[in-house]
């Protein structure tokens, strides 16, 4: 067997080391040891992109923020359905990890840092979201495993009822909130609903070329 590659390490906010691997063709970010996102498996994340963007509907000059940046195939997937004149920003916390984007892991998503409507900001989302004025079309977060799979634990604040009412206010009328996660979450869904979203959940296949296997779910929140 291939022996993993180390690429990267970074330490993190809360004492953790974030690692880049690669081996053959695939890439590994692991934090702590655990694995946190591979190159095998995104199908999911780009079809919350997708999906999100045809939720939309007819709207141009589309403002769209994305918490997280992992390996780009969630910014690629948004690029690619969004119209011409429309922007993405991208919320990443780790500077390491735009700096792999920029590097080793750049080819992986058609090098989406590189399309002049996308802009890296090295901040976390969640003040990105407090500090916004003009509004979001929509925000997508695809920071942690979904609302108890938390990446970082500051992180719980994100999809708290305080949490959701200031994305909410984020939004222009009618915006869209979506959350990736590797479970369901009944629990969110009414936090959602008591924040003024009409919310959803969405099981999406983990690769799309699979008949069975695992599922991931997508929580759609629209502004009632």
């Amino acid at each position: 067997m291939i022996p993993w590659e180390i690429l990267g390490r970074a330490v993190r906010s809360e004492g953790d080391e974030l690692t880049l691997h690669h081996r053959g063709g695939e890439f590994v970010i692991r934090v702590g040891g655990r694995e946190l996102i591979s190159s095998r498996v995104h199908y999911s994340e780009e079809e919350m992109a997708r999906l999100a963007v045809k939720r939309l509907g007819a709207r141009q000059n589309i403002r769209l923020l994305i918490g997280g940046l992992g390996m780009g195939f969630t910014l690629r997937a948004a690029l690619d359905a969004l119209p011409p004149q429309s922007s993405v920003t991208v919320a990443e916390i780790e500077p390491e990890v735009v700096a792999w984007n920029q590097g080793p892991l750049a080819d992986l998503a058609g090098r989406p840092l590189e399309d002049r409507r996308a802009h890296i900001v090295v901040k976390d989302v969640s003040q990105v979201i407090s500090d916004e004025k003009i509004g979001f079309d929509a925000i997508l977060l695809d920071v942690d495993n979904g609302p108890e799979g938390l990446a970082l634990k500051s992180n719980s604040a994100l999809y708290s009822d305080s949490g959701l009412l200031r994305a909410r206010s984020a939004l222009r009328p009618g915006g869209l909130f979506a959350v990736w996660s590797a479970s369901p979450d009944a629990t969110f869904l009414k936090r959602l609903q008591r924040a003024g979203f009409s919310s959803e959940a969405m099981r999406i296949r983990q690769r799309s070329s699979r008949t069975k296997g695992t599922h991931h779910t997508i929580f759609f929140g629209v502004l009632r």
